[in-house]
């Protein structure tokens, strides 16, 4: 399983992320905001604390995205397909 182990806050809900295989991009939080377990991520300064863990990204109240859903989230839209 692919480790993130870059995890870069950007401007609008954005962040770098590369991983142990050298896969590298922008993931995209902004489409999962509206779901009340990520709520909290809509505060800048909160959003900001991001850091890898585990394999994938969390923040300090245990909102996490797994390294397959970054890397799925990336991979589309790399390759001009927005994921559903």
């Amino acid at each position: 399983m692919d480790k993130i182990v870059k995890a870069q806050p950007l401007d609008d809900y954005k962040i770098e992320i590369l991983t142990s295989t050298g896969i590298a991009g922008i993931f995209d939080v902004k489409p999962y905001l509206k779901g009340s377990a990520f709520k909290e991520l809509d505060n800048k300064s909160y959003f900001n604390q991001v850091r890898p863990a585990h394999y994938g990204i969390a923040w300090p109240n245990e909102q996490d995205f797994s390294s397959d859903t970054i890397i799925c989230d990336i991979t589309s839209s790399q390759n001009g397909k927005q994921r559903i």
